[in-house]
């Protein structure tokens, strides 16, 4: 089971994604461009000592990352979901998808993706930080893949 960013826009957010995929042993895909150098002082601080634990690749594009992906689906996470994340089922070769903070996925994400999941808030909020969606996520998939 991998985990990946499209195009974050928050060093904070990706600190934070290193230090869970450390946690849970899931491998973590960085996909550019990013608003932020990835040796960011931010990024680094947020991820504190887990980064030499948890295994990043930084891809420099959306062709790159979908040339060098492993066989699996790819499961986007969205507010456009189309599926509960209580309804879906992981399998573990799945790549958790996450799109950019500000923007989300853009259409030619979606249509790549194999499947969308929405993960289910209150009908007034409109979003959950992108390291808390993540972490909601891998918990998920990892506990639950069959």
């Amino acid at each position: 089971m991998r985990l990946a960013l499209f195009q974050p826009a928050i060093p904070q957010n990706v600190g934070a994604c290193i230090r869970l995929s450390a946690c849970f042993g899931v491998e973590l895909d960085v996909i550019g461009p990013t608003a932020f150098a990835l040796d960011d002082r931010a990024m680094k601080r947020a991820a504190l000592d887990y980064g030499p634990l948890g295994h990043m690749t930084a891809h420099p594009s959306w062709d790159a990352f979908q040339a060098a992906r492993a066989p699996g689906r790819l499961v986007l996470f969205t507010t456009r979901g189309a599926t509960p994340l209580q309804d879906f089922a992981f399998r573990p070769d799945d790549v958790l998808l996450f799109g950019s903070e500000p923007t989300g996925a853009p259409e030619f994400v979606h249509s790549a993706a194999d499947a969308r999941v929405v993960i289910p808030i209150r009908p007034a909020a409109r979003s959950l930080n992108l390291a808390v969606s993540a972490g909601i996520a891998v918990w998920a998939a990892t506990s639950t893949a069959t």
